[in-house]
């Protein structure tokens, strides 16, 4: 009997080891690739594409997990998602099933649980934390929650460090050379882009540019 093919991809290394030690004692899991965010995987995959499922983080830097299910789905329809994140935010959770997720859990998921939602999701269902479940349920109960989510933009406060980033950002700079020009530490630099996504309710780098021109914010 073959192993499942997995990947894991997340910016966050710890994070990201943490789930393969969950893992690693399946024997019937094999682990084929493990990066840092959705541009790699997509790389790897055009050399090789047999792949069963992929474990995925949804804030990353470079191309976010949400627009790699979108690509991934058009490209590689016969590769599941399973969405591992720490945010169980509305908004994240209606994207990533628009997008084309095939399940949704939390990071805090132990071993055994996240093995069973990949036989799960790899058996055709829809493996989902519990308190996803609900949040999900009450999007398909209440649609016009979901609608006001998207359309509103107004009341959205950036602080001057959060321009300052978004600036250099648009100008299609690195974190490491924007942290260098502000005098931050990487990490520092993508707390700030973290809070920039999070206010403005976008989930990759040129959604974020996009808006913020909109509303004249940068």
């Amino acid at each position: 009997m073959s192993k499942i093919k997995l990947a894991i991809v997340d910016d966050n290394t710890f994070l990201a080891r943490a789930i393969r030690e969950k893992l690693v004692d399946f024997n019937e899991l094999s682990i084929k690739h493990m990066v840092s965010n959705g541009s790699d995987l997509l790389a790897r995959l055009e050399k090789n594409h047999n792949l069963d499922l992929v474990l995925m983080d949804i804030e990353m830097p470079v191309l976010d997990g949400i627009e790699t299910v979108r690509i991934m789905k058009q490209k590689y329809p016969h590769i599941k998602v399973l969405m591992l994140t720490v945010f169980d935010n509305d908004e994240n959770i209606f994207n990533a099933i628009q997008a084309g997720a095939d399940g949704y859990l939390l990071k805090e998921i132990e071993g055994q649980k996240l093995y069973n939602a990949i036989t799960e999701t790899l058996g055709g269902g829809a493996a989902m934390s519990p308190s996803i479940a609900v949040k999900t349920l009450k999007l398909l109960r209440y649609p016009e929650k979901q609608e006001s989510l998207s359309v509103q933009e107004d009341d959205v406060s950036l602080s001057t460090r959060e321009k300052e980033v978004l600036e250099q950002l648009a100008e299609g700079l690195s974190y490491t050379v924007i942290a260098n020009n502000l005098f931050l530490s990487p990490s520092t630099v993508r707390k700030h882009i973290e809070n920039i996504y999070r206010k403005l309710q976008v989930h990759n780098k040129l959604e974020a540019v996009q808006k913020a021109r909109r509303q004249s914010l940068i």
